[in-house]
Protein backbone atom coordinates (compact mmCIF):
# COMPACT_ATOMS: atom_id res chain seq x y z
CA UNK A 1 0.00 0.00 0.00
CA UNK A 2 2.78 2.43 0.92
CA UNK A 3 4.49 1.98 -2.42
CA UNK A 4 1.46 3.45 -4.15
CA UNK A 5 1.80 6.82 -2.42
CA UNK A 6 3.97 9.53 -3.91
CA UNK A 7 7.11 9.56 -1.78
CA UNK A 8 6.95 13.31 -1.33
CA UNK A 9 3.43 13.00 0.09
CA UNK A 10 3.74 10.09 2.51
CA UNK A 11 4.67 12.08 5.60
CA UNK A 12 3.90 15.59 4.42
CA UNK A 13 1.27 17.83 5.87
CA UNK A 14 0.93 16.13 9.29
CA UNK A 15 1.80 19.34 11.10
CA UNK A 16 -0.83 21.31 9.16
CA UNK A 17 -3.84 19.14 10.00
CA UNK A 18 -6.98 20.89 11.21
CA UNK A 19 -7.58 20.20 14.88
CA UNK A 20 -10.62 18.01 14.25
CA UNK A 21 -8.61 15.86 11.84
CA UNK A 22 -5.73 15.55 14.29
CA UNK A 23 -8.18 14.56 17.03
CA UNK A 24 -9.70 11.82 14.86
CA UNK A 25 -6.23 10.60 13.94
CA UNK A 26 -5.28 10.44 17.61
CA UNK A 27 -8.32 8.36 18.50
CA UNK A 28 -7.84 5.91 15.64
CA UNK A 29 -4.13 5.64 16.28
CA UNK A 30 -4.67 4.80 19.94
CA UNK A 31 -7.41 2.25 19.20
CA UNK A 32 -5.29 0.57 16.52
CA UNK A 33 -2.31 0.29 18.85
CA UNK A 34 -4.49 -1.20 21.58
CA UNK A 35 -6.01 -3.76 19.22
CA UNK A 36 -2.60 -4.61 17.79
CA UNK A 37 -1.43 -5.47 21.30
CA UNK A 38 -4.54 -7.56 21.95
CA UNK A 39 -4.11 -9.43 18.67
CA UNK A 40 -0.50 -10.25 19.53
CA UNK A 41 -1.74 -12.17 22.58
CA UNK A 42 -4.49 -13.93 20.62
CA UNK A 43 -3.31 -16.74 18.36
CA UNK A 44 -6.63 -17.15 16.55
CA UNK A 45 -6.62 -15.89 12.95
CA UNK A 46 -8.25 -12.57 12.21
CA UNK A 47 -11.56 -12.74 10.32
CA UNK A 48 -11.38 -12.17 6.59
CA UNK A 49 -12.54 -8.75 5.47
CA UNK A 50 -12.08 -6.50 2.47
CA UNK A 51 -10.97 -3.83 4.92
CA UNK A 52 -8.01 -5.88 6.18
CA UNK A 53 -4.80 -5.46 4.22
CA UNK A 54 -2.52 -8.47 3.85
CA UNK A 55 0.43 -6.46 5.18
CA UNK A 56 0.70 -3.43 7.41
CA UNK A 57 0.75 -0.21 5.38
CA UNK A 58 4.02 1.64 5.58
CA UNK A 59 2.40 4.94 6.48
CA UNK A 60 1.32 5.94 9.97
CA UNK A 61 -2.31 6.60 10.83
CA UNK A 62 -1.52 10.24 11.54
CA UNK A 63 0.32 10.76 8.24
CA UNK A 64 -2.41 8.94 6.33
CA UNK A 65 -5.08 11.12 7.91
CA UNK A 66 -3.04 14.22 7.10
CA UNK A 67 -2.77 13.06 3.50
CA UNK A 68 -6.54 12.70 3.24
CA UNK A 69 -7.06 16.12 4.82
CA UNK A 70 -4.60 17.69 2.40
CA UNK A 71 -5.89 16.19 -0.83
CA UNK A 72 -9.54 15.22 -0.30
CA UNK A 73 -10.67 18.83 -0.04
CA UNK A 74 -13.62 18.06 2.22
CA UNK A 75 -15.09 20.22 4.96
CA UNK A 76 -14.12 19.73 8.63
CA UNK A 77 -17.66 18.52 9.37
CA UNK A 78 -17.02 15.54 7.10
CA UNK A 79 -14.49 14.14 9.56
CA UNK A 80 -17.02 14.27 12.38
CA UNK A 81 -19.58 12.51 10.19
CA UNK A 82 -16.95 9.99 9.06
CA UNK A 83 -16.34 9.21 12.74
CA UNK A 84 -20.08 8.64 13.21
CA UNK A 85 -20.23 6.35 10.17
CA UNK A 86 -17.18 4.41 11.28
CA UNK A 87 -18.70 3.82 14.70
CA UNK A 88 -21.98 2.69 13.13
CA UNK A 89 -20.19 0.32 10.80
CA UNK A 90 -18.22 -1.32 13.59
CA UNK A 91 -21.19 -1.58 15.96
CA UNK A 92 -23.43 -3.18 13.35
CA UNK A 93 -20.68 -5.48 12.16
CA UNK A 94 -19.75 -6.93 15.54
CA UNK A 95 -20.68 -10.38 14.33
CA UNK A 96 -17.78 -10.08 11.90
CA UNK A 97 -15.44 -9.10 14.74
CA UNK A 98 -13.59 -6.60 12.56
CA UNK A 99 -11.15 -4.70 14.74
CA UNK A 100 -9.64 -1.32 14.01
CA UNK A 101 -5.97 -2.24 13.89
CA UNK A 102 -2.91 -1.50 11.78
CA UNK A 103 -4.22 -3.75 9.02
CA UNK A 104 -7.70 -2.22 8.72
CA UNK A 105 -7.61 1.36 9.99
CA UNK A 106 -6.41 2.96 6.75
CA UNK A 107 -9.11 1.42 4.54
CA UNK A 108 -11.81 2.07 7.10
CA UNK A 109 -10.75 5.70 7.32
CA UNK A 110 -10.60 6.47 3.60
CA UNK A 111 -13.95 4.73 3.02
CA UNK A 112 -15.74 6.48 5.87
CA UNK A 113 -14.44 9.86 4.68
CA UNK A 114 -15.56 9.08 1.12
CA UNK A 115 -19.06 8.25 2.34
CA UNK A 116 -19.17 11.37 4.49
CA UNK A 117 -18.00 13.78 1.81
CA UNK A 118 -20.53 12.46 -0.69
CA UNK A 119 -23.34 12.94 1.82
CA UNK A 120 -22.21 16.26 3.29
CA UNK A 121 -20.50 18.32 0.59
CA UNK A 122 -22.04 19.70 -2.58
CA UNK A 123 -18.86 19.20 -4.58
CA UNK A 124 -16.43 16.32 -4.10
CA UNK A 125 -13.85 14.28 -5.96
CA UNK A 126 -14.78 10.98 -7.58
CA UNK A 127 -13.82 7.49 -6.44
CA UNK A 128 -10.82 7.32 -8.75
CA UNK A 129 -9.34 10.36 -7.05
CA UNK A 130 -10.06 9.03 -3.57
CA UNK A 131 -8.50 5.70 -4.52
CA UNK A 132 -5.32 7.52 -5.51
CA UNK A 133 -5.31 9.51 -2.28
CA UNK A 134 -5.87 6.33 -0.29
CA UNK A 135 -3.22 4.31 -2.09
CA UNK A 136 -5.61 1.61 -3.32
CA UNK A 137 -7.02 0.65 -6.70
CA UNK A 138 -10.29 2.02 -8.04
CA UNK A 139 -11.77 -1.49 -7.98
CA UNK A 140 -10.94 -1.78 -4.28
CA UNK A 141 -12.31 1.68 -3.54
CA UNK A 142 -15.60 0.91 -5.25
CA UNK A 143 -15.94 -2.42 -3.46
CA UNK A 144 -15.09 -0.94 -0.06
CA UNK A 145 -17.64 1.82 -0.55
CA UNK A 146 -20.44 -0.63 -1.32
CA UNK A 147 -19.44 -2.93 1.54
CA UNK A 148 -19.34 0.02 3.91
CA UNK A 149 -22.76 1.32 2.85
CA UNK A 150 -24.33 -2.08 3.38
CA UNK A 151 -22.49 -2.30 6.70
CA UNK A 152 -24.14 0.87 7.99
CA UNK A 153 -27.48 -0.17 6.51
CA UNK A 154 -27.40 2.89 4.24
CA UNK A 155 -28.12 4.92 7.36
CA UNK A 156 -26.19 8.07 6.49
CA UNK A 157 -28.33 10.67 8.20
CA UNK A 158 -26.75 12.27 11.26
CA UNK A 159 -28.95 14.25 13.62
CA UNK A 160 -27.68 17.49 15.16
CA UNK A 161 -27.68 15.76 18.56
CA UNK A 162 -25.52 12.89 17.32
CA UNK A 163 -23.21 15.31 15.53
CA UNK A 164 -22.82 17.27 18.76
CA UNK A 165 -22.08 14.13 20.78
CA UNK A 166 -19.26 13.09 18.46
CA UNK A 167 -17.96 16.65 18.34
CA UNK A 168 -17.72 16.51 22.13
CA UNK A 169 -15.64 13.33 21.95
CA UNK A 170 -13.30 14.91 19.43
CA UNK A 171 -13.12 18.07 21.53
CA UNK A 172 -12.06 15.99 24.53
CA UNK A 173 -9.37 14.39 22.39
CA UNK A 174 -8.15 17.85 21.34
CA UNK A 175 -7.88 18.96 24.96
CA UNK A 176 -6.09 15.74 25.88
CA UNK A 177 -3.60 16.14 23.03
CA UNK A 178 -2.95 19.80 23.78
CA UNK A 179 -2.60 19.42 27.56
CA UNK A 180 0.95 20.09 28.79
CA UNK A 181 2.74 16.96 29.99
CA UNK A 182 2.82 16.39 33.72
CA UNK A 183 6.18 17.25 35.31
CA UNK A 184 8.33 14.22 36.03
CA UNK A 185 8.22 12.90 39.56
CA UNK A 186 11.02 10.92 41.13
CA UNK A 187 10.11 7.42 42.22
CA UNK A 188 12.25 5.10 44.29
CA UNK A 189 12.45 1.40 44.89
CA UNK A 190 13.78 -0.09 48.12
CA UNK A 191 15.24 -3.58 48.26
CA UNK A 192 13.98 -5.68 51.22
CA UNK A 193 17.43 -6.95 52.20
CA UNK A 194 17.58 -4.95 55.41
CA UNK A 195 14.05 -4.39 56.70
CA UNK A 196 14.95 -1.69 59.20
CA UNK A 197 17.23 0.19 56.86
CA UNK A 198 14.92 -0.29 53.93
CA UNK A 199 11.90 1.00 55.78
CA UNK A 200 13.68 4.09 57.08
CA UNK A 201 15.20 4.69 53.66
CA UNK A 202 11.84 4.37 51.98
CA UNK A 203 10.28 6.80 54.40
CA UNK A 204 12.86 9.49 53.79
CA UNK A 205 12.87 8.93 50.05
CA UNK A 206 9.10 9.16 49.82
CA UNK A 207 9.20 12.45 51.67
CA UNK A 208 11.77 13.79 49.22
CA UNK A 209 9.68 12.65 46.28
CA UNK A 210 6.43 14.11 47.60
Amino acid sequence: MAAEYGEELVESGAEDMPRVVAALAGILERVAERNDAAAAADLSPAPASAFRATTKPGISVRAYTARIARFAGCSPACYVVAYVYLDRFLRRGRRLALAVDSYSVHRLLITSVLAAVKFMDDICYNNAYFAKVGGISLVEMNYLEVDFLFGVGFDLNVTPETFGDYCAVLQSEMLFAEAPPAPPRLQYCCLPEDDAGANSGCSSQQQLAA
